[in-house]
């Protein structure tokens, strides 16, 4: 789960508040509340329409009907009103439906919009922490669940609920003796609303959990199919997605059987107020106190008034699906974002190269709850002190969970630190603005990471709106236009899902370029040549010493080869910078890189690299 934001039912038999989760949910979509006042005016007008007709009825009976004969003129302009009525109330809820659909999609697109944006602002912990489908769920199926209940399931209880209100005032103008009747029962219908009502919006909470849950899993089937068949582990994953999808459709199923259940109970219960509004309209005819018209006039509003609550079991299930899903999409919002703009409130990066200083940084993982500040985790960096002069090389080496990758997310603040500064050109990092701090800083990870598209379109998410002449000029610029000439297409090369049509180094090299395009003034490797060939290892050095000359440059060094052509080497141990300075003295003296530089060169001798 994302950390700090589920919020689970209490343990008082797990109440929740489902109407200040609507109210909320509505206040982030002020499209839908800008649009109320015409969307109920038109159906009280479609309301309205349709209680004329049993008001019609009871007018023929009793006034157009006679013993000997019919006053067909009477009856005749009941029925042009009764016509009339029926025409206006389908225009006015076609117009009622039509305005909902398009006030909904837009009110919902700009959620979707917000939804997106906020995840993406939100630290690269809270990304790791919960699972790529989860994520996508909350922007997409949990919003769709939303957009149902507002197009269908809010205009049946909008209209519904309008009409039962308004037949019962009819009612009561009729005869206060059957209405009576009828709300001696009502009361009943009304709790066992409410009883349901409660462990309903319970249930399809549960439901959409374990849909989130259901697409993360599948999506890692999808994304991780060649490892899956690789290592022969087919049957542990089919195991572990019908696990989730047995829980998903067992949720789904206690769900549905709630609301059959609920269902059941509304038409025993409307049935009985038939039977009572019978009776009683039969003893009055009897004794004289009331009409036969209006005792048919009453038993169709009745059903005009049962109808809806019938209606209404299928409306709040949509209902409470809608709910479940508006709770977590606000859950995600509620997150405040550990890494947050400052927007107006920041600072631009001061023109010219760009160095960078730490000072008493130190890095602890946030527990559940907890900002980067109050982080009490596990500790990845402790006070850290170091600076870093523009234009340089420095290069970060450390065995595996020494901090090297943390130091390098802290530079480009994909995440913030637990105490300390971290200084762009003598800025605090936390002051400048994203729209200055990521066109003057990259990162460009191992894993090469692209989007399905063209190569150009890839190199072109550097500079949004550069020119196809800029982008060749790139590649012209880093020696690869041989390379891409291989390609049958050249830059309209498509690069398939996540790069999938290229290889590991193909796919660095379009993001080296990408990079190049941007042209940042600080510039963060993660070493880009560790898992390539080496055809390619020599493409992407000579494309490596083009793009990172003129800039202040951290690599993270894999390989100790990188680490001896810079200009400075930090080595990281345990979180902490234990030793600072260049190749050949740190190799000479005796510390933590010399053991790994020993240890390095015994595996490159023992596994000498081709030459090209």
């Amino acid at each position: 789960m994302i950390i700090g934001v589920e919020r689970r039912a209490a343990p008082d038999g797990g109440r929740v508040e489902a109407w200040d989760t609507i109210k909320r949910g509505m206040s982030l979509s002020p499209e839908i509340r800008r649009g109320m006042l015409v969307t109920i005016a038109l159906a009280v007008v479609a309301t309205a329409g349709r209680v004329i007709i049993p008001v019609a009825i009871q007018q023929v009976l009793d006034g157009g009907l006679a013993e000997a004969s019919v006053d067909m003129g009477f009856v005749g302009r009941m029925v042009l009103v009764s016509l009339a009525a029926v025409a206006i109330t389908a225009i006015a809820t076609g117009l009622m439906h039509l305005r909902l659909a398009v006030v909904s999609e837009v009110a919902l697109s700009n959620l979707r919009v917000r939804a997106f944006r906020h995840i993406h602002d939100l630290s690269m912990l809270h990304q790791a922490s919960e699972q790529r489908g989860v994520l996508v769920a909350r922007v997409t199926s949990d919003i769709d669940q939303i957009s149902r209940f507002l197009q269908w399931a809010g205009l049946m209880i909008l209209i519904n609920g309008g009409q039962a209100i308004l037949s019962m005032a009819v009612m009561a103008a009729y005869s206060w003796q059957m209405f009576l009747t009828v709300m001696a029962l009502l009361p009943l219908i009304l709790y066992s609303m409410r009883w349901f009502q409660k462990r309903l919006v319970i249930a399809h909470l549960v439901v959409r959990e374990k849909v989130g849950r259901m697409l993360g899993a599948l999506a890692e089937a999808v994304s991780g199919a060649p490892v899956i068949r690789a290592y022969g582990i087919e049957d542990r994953v089919r195991a572990d997605l019908g696990h989730v999808i047995e829980e998903h459709r067992a949720a789904a199923v206690r769900a549905g059987g709630m609301a059959s259940g609920f269902s059941g109970v509304g038409e025993l219960l409307t049935s009985a107020v038939t039977a009572g509004v019978l009776v009683a309209g039969a003893v009055l005819v009897t004794g004289g106190g009331t009409s036969v018209g209006t005792v048919v006039a009453f038993m169709f509003l009745v059903q005009l008034m049962i109808l809806p609550i019938n209606l209404l079991g299928e409306a709040i299930n949509e209902a409470q699906g809608a709910t479940a899903g508006w709770k977590r999409v606000l859950d995600v919002l509620d997150i405040p974002p550990d890494v947050a703009d400052p927007g107006d409130d920041g600072v631009s990066l001061p023109a010219g190269s760009l160095g960078i200083r730490f000072e008493g940084v130190t890095f602890r993982y946030p527990r559940p709850g907890e900002t980067a500040r109050e982080a009490t985790g596990t500790t990845a960096l402790e006070g850290v002190s170091v600076g870093l002069a523009p234009r340089s090389h420095v290069a970060v080496v450390g065995e595996t969970g020494s901090g090297k990758t943390t130091f390098a997310k802290l530079a480009t603040r994909l995440m913030d630190a637990s105490a300390g500064e971290v200084l762009l050109g003598g800025v605090d990092v936390t002051r400048v603005r994203f729209s200055s701090l990521r066109h003057r800083v990259v990162m460009v990870p191992q894993d090469g990471i692209l989007f399905r598209g063209t190569i150009l379109e890839n190199v072109q998410m550097g500079k949004p709106g550069v020119a196809r002449a800029e982008a060749e000029r790139a590649f012209v610029s880093l020696g690869l236009t041989g390379w891409l000439s291989e390609f049958g297409q050249g830059l309209d090369t498509q690069v398939g899902e996540r790069g999938s049509s290229l290889s590991v180094g193909e796919r660095q090299l379009v993001t080296l370029v990408r990079a190049a395009i941007a042209d940042p003034d600080l510039l963060v490797l993660d070493e880009a040549t560790s898992a390539v060939d080496p055809a390619t290892e020599v493409r992407i050095s000579r494309a490596l010493n083009s793009l990172t000359e003129g800039r202040t440059v951290i690599t993270i060094a894999h390989r100790l080869s990188t680490a001896e052509a810079a200009d400075r080497i930090l080595v990281f141990d345990l979180g902490r910078v234990v030793q600072d300075g260049p190749h050949r003295r740190l190799v000479g003296e005796p510390g933590p890189y010399r053991h790994l530089h020993d240890a390095w060169e015994r595996g490159a001798i023992k596994h000498p690299a081709r030459p090209d």
